[in-house]
């Protein structure tokens, strides 16, 4: 008797949707014109692309202004700087994130103080009042780590009374709300990113937004404008830079035109976008709610409206072995899965305990939950049948090894 081939899924994990034919036109132009740097117009008044970016994003984010630089990473490392960390000040952040965040800490010289997570994959807020009493920090910065929203209500309650600022880091969250809140709004800076992964795409970028005059003039001279500050639209008014302007230093990280005029076309199809989202996401979900509980996922807060270009899901019942044999089979039918328990980094994921540069106490939560947590990107070249098909493919493969 034959056996019938098993199912393989043929899709690629990392294509990216291609850019819009109207950001190619864009981006054209701007090559054409030959002004790829952000402040280099035809004549006085002209709008650059980057310039008008940072209009669009404020508009979006409902917020007063908006700086366009070079990465999400650099955008964290502008907001601590303009924020006026003092050399050596402790940072308080998610134990649970990707590196850039705790490596945008070190960059300003800073010192991180971790906080444990849940096993919903968000920041732990009982640990977040000790660790605040024990570090004396004042400034939180909190990574929406891989889409999940902590309790923003909770939280801003939490940091009110003792005392703490908050920057947001919406690498993950770009489009997400929180209380009918866009995500990104809440801390007095927010940092987002344009990388090839992330819900925009600019290959890299970043972008910052907030409602401080004072904060935001410090960022867009340490951005590198030199005084060429009055080119920004989504700023404030010169005054706010009278001082600041001497004050300051030049780090620049600037976004160019060409980054900017792809990106602008993108960020009109956010929105639908992150209904697409949704919709692959829900499409897999939906087939691993089939094992039952043999497969957790982390379950969102009723508040949160998630932008999840990702899934992850734990099967805690797994020995050593039985987790290398579902990595295994899982790979070789097509699935490409992100482990977050492994010893080792491995391409861009790792833990806390591989960031040697840290001094840190071990988090047993983490640990326990990254042990068996599994991690699936969902690009939007995925059809919602391709989701389902990977859905089925991971509890199948499940049901074999259990």
């Amino acid at each position: 008797m034959k056996h019938s081939p098993l199912r393989v899924f043929e899709g690629n994990f990392t294509q990216q949707p291609a850019i819009p034919q109207d950001a190619i036109d864009a981006a054209v132009e701007v090559l054409q014109g030959g002004r790829l740097h952000r402040y280099n117009v035809a004549s006085a008044g002209e709008l650059s692309e980057t310039a008008a970016l940072e209009v669009e994003f404020a508009s979006y984010q409902s917020q007063r202004f908006c700086l366009a630089c070079a990465s999400g990473g650099y955008a964290l490392q502008l907001a601590m700087r303009a924020f006026g960390l003092e050399s050596g000040e402790a940072v308080l952040t998610n134990g649970f994130t990707l590196s850039p965040v705790p490596g945008a800490i070190a960059a300003v010289n800073a010192r991180s103080v971790l906080v444990e997570c849940t096993d919903d994959l968000v920041l732990d807020l009982e640990h977040l009042k000790q660790q605040i009493v024990a570090s004396k920090s004042r400034l939180l910065l909190l990574s929406h780590m891989r889409g999940h929203i902590v309790d923003m209500d909770t939280l801003c309650k939490i940091l009110q009374e003792h005392n703490v600022a908050l920057i947001e880091d919406c690498a993950h969250t770009m489009g997400a709300t929180f209380n009918g809140r866009k995500s990104g709004s809440h801390g007095v800076m927010s940092c987002f990113s344009t990388q090839t992964y992330k819900h925009i795409n600019s290959g890299e970028g970043g972008l910052l937004t907030s409602d401080s005059d004072e904060l935001m003039a410090r960022a867009i001279v340490l951005s590198g404008s030199y005084m060429l500050y009055d080119r920004h639209v989504a700023a404030p008014s010169p005054e706010h830079f009278s001082e600041i302007k001497l004050q300051t230093p030049n780090c620049s990280g600037r976004m160019d035109n060409l980054r900017a005029a792809i990106l602008r076309p993108q960020l009109k199809r956010l929105d639908a976008n992150g209904q697409h989202w949704n919709e692959r996401y829900n499409a897999l979900a939906s087939k691993l709610n089939q094992a039952g509980n043999a497969i957790v996922m982390p379950k969102r807060h009723p508040l949160a409206y998630e932008v999840p270009s990702s899934i992850q899901f734990s099967i805690p019942r797994y020995s050593d072995e039985q987790n290398q044999q579902f990595l295994q089979q899982c790979s070789e039918r097509g699935i490409d899965l992100k482990w977050f328990g492994a010893d080792q980094p491995k391409a861009y994921t790792s833990r806390y305990d591989s960031w040697q540069y840290l001094e840190h106490a071990p988090l047993p939560q983490i640990d326990a939950v990254l042990r068996r947590l599994y991690d699936c990107r969902l690009p939007l070249t995925f059809s919602v049948e391709d989701c389902s098909l990977i859905g089925e493919l991971i509890v199948e493969i499940d049901s074999a090894i259990a």
